[in-house]
């Protein structure tokens, strides 16, 4: 194998394939039909980093901690008042750091019938991580979370989606049901490890149904957001409307300190809206989702 500091047009086949094959993306499971003979599965999603945001970055300005607290305080019930209001199921991931500041934020999300699923520990960068650290501080975080929550998360999200190769190994040695961080399909799939089924659903993402690609704001590097509010609702909208069309997954990533506010969050309510208009939808956690394709593909 080359060393690390070979330039890629020198690697030989062997590594270059060996890195391609390391985990990719295997069957399909797409299902046939969804529940009820709905023709879209809608799982919504919202990254609880809070002010794990700020510190797994190593940062500790108090003004970042103040903006992660507000999803903490004000955009997580705005986000659980829109979901019971419409009586929809969504998945909240969590860092366990975050579960910790305030461990009741969980188990108020779960009395309301959300799924918590795991975030990291303190939302590390995985990718920066040697294998033993990565897999200390995921077994961790799922110890604490299923301390604090009463059960077991059985669903994983890499911080940033930021994931080593060391990532799935551990995911599939937890015996996690599902992780939810790569982007190989639209639709759920069977994830490979060196070309061998794993066993563990992909419930994929995608920077552009993620709220934070546009609204972000950031200091380091200088950047604002560039998308109004009206631009990212049709951009999800017409995400939500071709998966209808193709009978297929709508997943959504949400982060409560950006959408949470006035005059954000009412596209959380109109696209859980128009999809309703549609009558033929299955609104559901990603845990629900991956034991559904799992046994219907």
């Amino acid at each position: 194998m080359a060393s690390d500091d070979t330039a890629p047009w020198q690697w030989p086949e062997q590594e270059w394939r060996a890195t391609v094959d390391r985990v990719r993306a295997g069957r399909s499971l797409k299902p046939g039909t969804w529940p009820g003979g709905a023709r879209m599965a809608v799982a919504l999603s919202f990254d609880c980093d809070h002010e794990t945001f700020e510190m797994g970055a190593g940062g500790r300005a108090v003004g970042r901690l103040a903006w992660g607290e507000f999803g903490r305080r004000i955009g997580v019930p705005r986000i659980l008042e829109v979901l019971g209001r419409l009586e929809v199921p969504a998945s909240f991931f969590m860092p366990a750091v975050a579960a910790l500041i305030d461990p009741d934020e969980p188990r108020r999300i779960l009395d309301k019938g959300h799924e918590i699923g795991m975030h990291g520990w303190i939302h590390e960068n995985n990718s920066l991580l040697a294998y033993q650290d990565e897999r200390d501080l995921m077994l961790r975080a799922f110890e604490t979370l299923t301390e604090t929550c009463g059960r077991e998360p059985v669903g994983f999200r890499s911080a940033n989606w930021d994931l080593s190769r060391n990532t799935i190994p551990i995911v599939r040695e937890m015996d996690l049901l599902y992780d939810s961080s790569l982007m190989a399909d639209e639709n759920c799939y069977e994830i490979l490890l060196d070309g061998e089924a794993t066993g563990v659903v992909e419930v994929p993402v995608e920077w552009l149904r993620d709220d934070a690609v546009y609204l972000m704001f950031n200091r380091t590097p200088p950047t604002r957001p560039y998308a109004t509010p009206d631009d990212v609702f049709e951009i999800f909208r017409r995400e939500l409307d071709a998966a209808y069309e193709e009978g297929g997954l709508f997943q959504l990533v949400m982060h409560p300190f950006v959408i949470g506010y006035r005059s954000r969050i009412w596209i959380l309510e109109e696209l859980i809206r128009h999809a309703q208009t549609k009558g033929s939808v299955w609104f559901a956690t990603h845990a629900d989702v991956a034991r559904y394709v799992l046994e219907h593909s």
